[in-house]
């Protein structure tokens, strides 16, 4: 496999084992190395935490030993925000490594954190390398997607663009920080100490539109509620009774020159078809011409968020060094072919 693109896969829970899962049915890209975070993981071949078979690469805990496999790009799948993947990013660029991360702060970073993101922009050039934040939400749906659909329109004054999912795959970490089983009273002391967040990339979806269209956002924001439910709803990790919240409804409106030009909606949430409500994804432009755009069911999320980080690693191989977000990069596409094809010339 000489020509064969190498990966690290820093993060082996359940996005980082869906990535290894598809990079193994990849030509020429190939998985050399795997950190985990989990100790109980150290050692395994990685195919015995993904159910693949025998992988040939063994698990550690330790970048020093992962980062002697010289990796040409690693996909970071650790966390949301962008203070807590930083230190992994810098380690990543000074290996000489591209990155790939799915940690939703970064789809758009300057807006949590300016100065640690000029610093990987930094660390970036510096090196030659590219460091690009994506996933399903921030990444795609109500963002890169939205930023496309301007494309045929001749002016656009107002973007609403909403998506509608069900919780009930999920754990119990995603059940708690999205207020599901709580009571309306415990919903709004959950918010008030951070425990309850609701979605995780309005500020920087919102921001990332803005500069793709050329609108200044003079703020962005943002309003919590709990979604109540007037059924019983059951899932593997929550059992919510009527009167009680089923999951949050999330909005964010972005302002410029004093005006709304952007209006997202998330309301997330256990079985919503208990209560006849279809999952979906909608855009709606208010311009010239108008755009309407209905995906129903839902884009699945976590396959979504796993495509896209492993279909972009030949995009950000190739794209200029520095920190950039999806909307600096040619339309995301389906790598169905090699990953080492003469389509794209590395840096």
């Amino acid at each position: 496999m000489q020509n064969a693109v190498k990966v690290l896969l820093w993060g082996l829970g359940a996005m980082g084992s869906g990535m290894a899962s598809m990079l193994l049915d990849k030509k020429d890209v190939e998985i050399v190395a795997a950190l985990a975070r989990t100790p109980s993981k150290a050692g395994k071949d990685l195919g015995d935490i993904i159910g693949k078979g025998t992988t040939g690469v063994k698990v550690t805990t330790d970048p020093d030993e992962a980062f002697k496999s010289k990796p040409d790009i690693v996909l970071i799948n650790t966390a949301s925000f962008v203070k807590e993947v930083f230190p992994e990013i810098k380690t990543a660029l000074e290996h000489d490594a591209d990155v790939i991360t799915i940690a939703e702060e970064m789809s758009f970073p300057w807006a949590a954190s300016k100065e640690l993101s000029d610093e990987i922009d930094r660390i970036a050039k510096e090196r030659g390398k590219t460091v690009l934040g994506t996933g399903i939400n921030p990444g795609f749906v109500l963002d890169t997607l939205v930023i496309a659909l301007t494309g045929i329109c001749r002016d656009v004054k107002h973007i609403h663009a909403k998506r509608v999912n069900n919780l009930a795959p999920f754990g119990p970490t995603v059940m708690r920080t999205q207020g599901v089983g709580t009571t309306p009273e415990e919903f709004k002391k959950g918010l008030n100490t951070g425990e309850i967040v609701g979605h995780v990339g309005f500020q920087q979806s919102a921001r990332l539109i803005g500069r793709a269209v050329g609108w200044e956002i003079d703020e962005v924001v943002e309003e919590r509620e709990p979604i109540i439910t007037r059924v019983e709803r059951k899932t593997k990790y929550a059992h919510v009774m009527p009167g009680d919240v089923a999951g949050c409804r999330h909005t964010a409106r972005a302002y410029s020159g004093g005006r709304e030009v952007i209006f997202l909606e998330h309301p997330q949430q256990i079985c919503p078809e208990a209560e006849g409500i279809e999952t979906g994804d909608y855009i709606t432009i208010d311009g010239d011409p108008p755009v309407n755009l209905s995906i129903k069911p839902e884009i699945p999320g976590g396959i979504g968020t796993i495509a896209i980080a492993v279909n972009m690693i030949p995009l950000v191989l190739v794209a200029p060094p520095g920190l950039l977000t999806m909307a600096d990069l040619p339309v995301p596409r389906a790598i169905l072919g090699s990953f080492a094809s003469g389509l794209f010339t590395r840096k």
